[in-house]
């Protein structure tokens, strides 16, 4: 992450940690050691908005002036740049909007003074002061999420310069230490997927991702094994073969085992890696094309799910799997008419080789029933424009056989600014992938939902043990910086998962 996030722990009522941080400023203190920012609550009033009442101290108008004068409403991410002076020295005051403060609020307060201290600056603020550990967590993150950057521009560096740095004033009587180091792996994490799912499709190959996720957990109680092409057919993996026949760059699968002492219980997360969606012979224009080196979200996802465990202590064991394939259309490509053997051998009529996450998908979860043998399994991915369409970018569309399962998945939704909506599995579509050649087709033939045809598709490979598909297409890229989202890759599903798996 290009910022990092510390805590100032003072003495005293929290109303004053910011005026004896202040004085400070006076006390000796270096002209490069002092803030380029000090940032302020604002927040919803009943009928104006409610400021830190240490802003009248700070600057040359009444709060209440500067309030109508900025037409600030307190509404969450709200910001408005001011001067001011602290201790005899000229400093910006960064008013910014908390909502409810709520955690969802205070996540979004903290991705703005992110963006504004993320090319080196410093901040000091008491927005989350008379907070307890779940604000500043909150917060925390919100700022690491929000600095969040990616771009392969030439001309920079050698040496990349001073991260960010957001202090966060507190009083003395939290475990904040804690706090932070959550907030930490967390965004890391975030960040993690995030790079991979930006990376461009040149570069990133099954095989590249493959090197990338060891890399990425190793030293983090994570073993892995990549199976090759000569493995996967062997085992008779035909749906992730398939979808990468029509690649010079062969598939593979990722397995990541994270299995601490005395572990209670074993899910298996599945992700989608598609590492480049071309739509293989069933085409995709262009325009539809260009987002597609995101189309292993999914996978990304879990990649970063298994490289934090170990980090945020958690007791439970988990098995990542990442099916990667790059879909492509030549001579060797996969056809429309094709009927493929998955692993366990179930067979499939291809109707249209652009429906291809569910396929390298199917392969992977029969592989995790039959030797595996989790306590339930999820599996998240890119999956269909239909959820998009249904859910837009605020939730992810969940599809669950335990309600158990898609309860506790919802909570953690919330709590972790991941949300999801959970959609039915309608039986009465199922019959929409009846085929006449195989056991199934793999997409439906007369126009039923199909987010909920590929939900159902994917429950034949699901086993008897609780399941959830999590189908992300919406919420897995953004078209621009939203709150604690970043342009691009959003890292969706990495902090809903570890939420779930933390608690």
């Amino acid at each position: 992450m290009p910022i990092t996030a510390d805590v100032i722990a003072l003495p005293g009522a929290s109303p004053r940690l910011l005026g004896a941080y202040v004085e400070s400023l006076g006390v000796d203190r270096a002209a490069d050691s002092r803030p380029d920012f000090l940032a302020l609550a604002v927040a919803p009033g009943e009928v104006y908005p409610v400021t830190d009442p240490e802003l009248d101290a700070l600057v040359p108008a009444s709060a209440a002036d500067v309030v109508a004068a900025y037409q600030l409403t307190g509404r969450a991410g709200e910001t408005a740049l001011i001067p001011a002076t602290a201790a005899g020295h000229a400093v910006s005051v960064l008013l910014i909007g908390v909502g409810d403060r709520s955690s969802r609020s205070l996540r979004r307060a903290g991705a703005e003074l992110g963006r504004r201290i993320a090319d080196g600056a410093m901040a000091v603020t008491s927005i989350v002061a008379d907070g307890g550990e779940a604000d500043v967590r909150a917060f925390a993150e919100g700022v690491l999420l929000g600095g969040y950057r990616f771009d392969l521009k030439s001309g920079q560096p050698a040496e990349p310069g001073p991260p960010g740095l957001a202090q966060l004033l507190v009083g003395t009587g939290g475990d904040w230490s804690a706090a932070l180091h959550r907030a930490s792996v967390t965004a890391g994490a975030v960040g993690l997927a995030r790079d991979l799912v930006n990376q461009p499709s040149a570069v990133k190959s099954p095989q590249w991702l493959a090197a990338r996720a060891l890399d990425a957990v190793d030293g983090h109680g994570v073993t892995g094994r990549v199976w090759s092409t000569d493995e996967l057919t062997r085992a008779g993996f035909g749906g992730i073969l398939a979808v990468g026949s029509g690649s010079a760059r062969p598939p593979r699968l990722i397995e990541l085992s994270y299995h601490p002492d005395g572990a209670q219980g074993h899910t298996v997360l599945v992700g989608k890696g598609i590492t480049f969606d071309s739509g293989g012979l069933s085409l995709k224009p262009n325009d539809a094309m260009m987002a597609m080196k995101t189309d292993m979200a999914g996978g990304a996802a879990v990649i970063a799910v298994l490289s934090a465990l170990a980090r945020l202590g958690v007791r439970h064991r988990v098995t990542g799997l990442v099916a990667a394939a790059e879909n492509m259309p030549s001579g060797s490509a996969y056809r429309p008419g094709d009927v493929l053997t998955q692993y366990g051998g179930k067979t499939v009529e291809v109707l249209n080789t652009d429906a291809e996450g569910r396929l390298v998908l199917a392969d992977a979860m029969a592989y995790a029933v039959a030797a595996l043998q989790p306590d339930a399994m999820i599996d998240i991915a890119t999956l269909t424009g239909a959820a998009r369409v249904a859910l837009g970018g605020t939730h992810a569309a969940l599809y669950a056989t335990d309600d158990a399962l898609a309860a506790a998945l919802t909570a953690a939704g919330e709590a972790s600014g991941d949300r999801v909506w959970r959609m039915p599995l309608e039986d009465g579509y199922a019959t929409a992938l009846a085929s006449d050649v195989a056991d199934i087709c793999h997409i439906a033939r007369d126009g039923s939902p199909g987010s909920i045809t590929a939900a159902l598709f994917l429950r034949e490979f699901a086993g008897g043990q609780p399941w959830a598909h999590l189908d992300m297409a919406g919420t897995g890229r953004s078209s621009e910086n939203s709150g604690e989202l970043s342009k691009g890759a959003t890292g969706f599903g990495v902090r809903l998962l570890l939420e779930l798996l933390a608690s």
